[in-house]
């Protein structure tokens, strides 16, 4: 079994067909037992959190809040114990850190959990047993009522992933916050964000001003197919300041999701070296933001003022963002230039290295070294892995499952994001009736087909797959309604195969659980592709 911030889960799982049938949550509890009736929330109903539950009450509070908004219930929360005609959150230490336990009947509703975390979940299964309506804020006659049953519940990861590139096209903070809820809606606790690219950077670093009065803003976009080489001549910027940033954070933080910050090295840094062109291997060219799609030949020079400047810039990016990793990228780092520069010749030479994925593996494990020493964590795409993996990296598999495989047997963490499963940009229907996207073939019936338990991994070795994590790329994605349409239903298989019990694969079961979601999505107001719900 998979760690579950390094609790074991041991349940077995027993929830019927029949079940799930009637009680279709997304994703699917390690135990779910039906029960006939239902309660019913009334004006007197209270919120009752325990004394030894105290850390919880923000979570009551939400459920006060979402009732009177919905419903249109005056639910007050009490400190006490528990009693009939209330949803009582209780304190239970032998529950996982991400566990609970909820109890609906006729009289009340029972939730216990170890951590707000737990409690957190247990009201977004507790909100799947209402109507649609306590996701809609429109006034309704609606009764709010929850069906009767137990649900004993632990996610099987602890790393539950969504991954948005900012970096093409850059979203609103205000998109940023939604994009959060929806995770949360669906037990997703990780949101990766995508900040610089080489076409643009998105995040302010104050040491380095010109990162975002000039580096934020290319001369123009392609606009169509790559193939067509058409530009819109129109400039195109944005960024977050660090306010913008603390203010995600902290709006992350209420819906217990981590925000791991990518600050992409030493490739996809053309928009850096537009500002900071001394950082390049021609520090005499004249660079500029790319307005080309795809992965440039501009990359970052490995001299100790390159490493000066990225560590100041990482010092700011870990001072604003809580969380024990921070992304560096590392991916599609072409070597034309470090070929032809005389200086990484030398410098390969002087370190004894013997070629140029070697001194990417050098640049790596400098940049490993420094936020290590930090208190934080590294993580980076699989292409770390080429001239040597440095000794506290995370690896996030993305060509497929070999990258992930090859670190879990080197006894490296893994979080598991394969492009032929998870990159959210790829058509998930018929391109013909779809609007434009990057390419490929990724229906949900493909997304929910994964399965992280690998034949070439031994049982130790699979303990290090630690999550999984699906990424929209935003070439082709320029507004927020096709980032949520490109993203659900997908998004539900991730929540699926990461959250729930590993069992056998039922896609037209889980496929019925999903279309009974449609009616909870469509009060959330999400845009999600038709093409497999009807």
């Amino acid at each position: 079994m998979k760690k579950i911030f390094g609790a074991c889960l041991c349940w077995v799982f027993m929830i019927q067909l029949s079940a799930q049938n009637n009680y279709s949550i997304l994703p699917q509890p390690v135990k779910l037992t039906k029960a006939s009736g239902e309660f019913t929330f009334k004006n007197n109903t209270a919120i009752v959190v325990t004394k030894e539950a105290a850390s919880f009450s923000s979570v009551a509070q939400m459920l006060s809040a979402q009732m009177n908004a919905s419903f249109g219930l005056h639910l007050a929360v009490k400190t006490g114990n528990t009693k009939s005609n209330a949803v009582n959150f209780s304190y239970n230490e032998k529950l996982a850190e991400e566990g609970y336990e909820l109890k609906v009947t006729n009289n009340k509703i029972d939730i216990q959990a170890k951590t707000g975390k737990g409690a957190f979940y247990a009201l977004q299964s507790l909100f799947q047993l209402m109507p649609a309506q306590v996701f809609s804020t429109a006034p309704s006659n609606i009764a709010a009522t929850a069906k009767n049953c137990s649900i004993e519940d632990a996610p099987r990861y602890n790393y539950r992933g969504l991954m948005l590139d900012a970096g093409r096209n850059f979203f609103p903070v205000a998109f940023i916050k939604r994009y959060i809820d929806l995770m949360a809606v669906y037990k997703l606790n990780t949101f990766h964000w995508h900040l610089t690219e080489d076409q643009g950077w998105r995040i302010e670093i104050k040491k380095y001003p010109l990162l975002t009065s000039q580096s934020s803003i290319r001369k123009e976009s392609m606009v169509g197919r790559y193939g067509d080489m058409k530009f819109d001549k129109t400039p195109y910027g944005g960024f977050y300041t660090q306010e913008d940033i603390k203010e995600v954070i902290a709006y992350a933080d209420k819906k217990f999701v981590t925000i791991i910050p990518e600050i992409e090295m030493p490739g996809h840094s053309q928009a850096l070296l537009a500002s900071y062109p001394q950082l390049g291997c021609n520090p005499d060219k004249i660079y500029e933001v790319a307005t080309k799609w795809g992965v440039s030949e501009d990359v970052l020079c490995p001299r100790e003022e390159t490493f000066t400047f990225m560590e100041n810039v990482l010092t700011e990016v870990m001072a604003l963002f809580p969380g024990k990793y921070i992304h560096i990228g590392g991916d599609e780092c072409p070597k034309t230039q470090w070929k032809q520069s005389r200086f990484c010749q030398d410098l390969i030479k002087k370190l004894g290295l013997k070629n140029e994925h070697e001194l990417q593996s050098y640049f790596i494990r400098r940049i490993d070294k420094f936020i290590t020493s930090k208190g934080k964590r590294m993580l980076g795409w699989d292409e770390i892995l080429e001239g040597g993996l440095s000794p506290n990296a995370m690896v996030m598999s993305w060509r497929g499952t070999s990258g992930g495989i090859e670190a879990a047997k080197l006894d490296h963490d893994v979080v598991m994001s394969p492009n032929n499963y998870f990159y959210l940009d790829y058509y998930q229907a018929n391109p013909k009736t779809e609007p434009i996207a990057i390419g490929g073939d990724l229906p949900l019936s493909k997304c929910y087909s994964f399965e992280p338990d690998l034949p070439e991994l031994t049982e130790a070795q699979t303990k290090h797959i630690v999550g999984i994590q699906a990424n929209l790329w935003t070439e082709y994605i320029k507004t927020p309604a096709y980032a949520e349409y490109m993203t659900f239903p997908r998004a539900l298989a991730l929540a699926e195969i990461s959250w729930s019990p590993k069992a056998p694969k039922n896609y037209t079961e889980f496929l019925d659980r999903v279309k009974k979601q449609k009616p909870n999505m469509d009060a959330l107001k999400i845009q999600y592709c038709p093409a497999e719900l009807k």
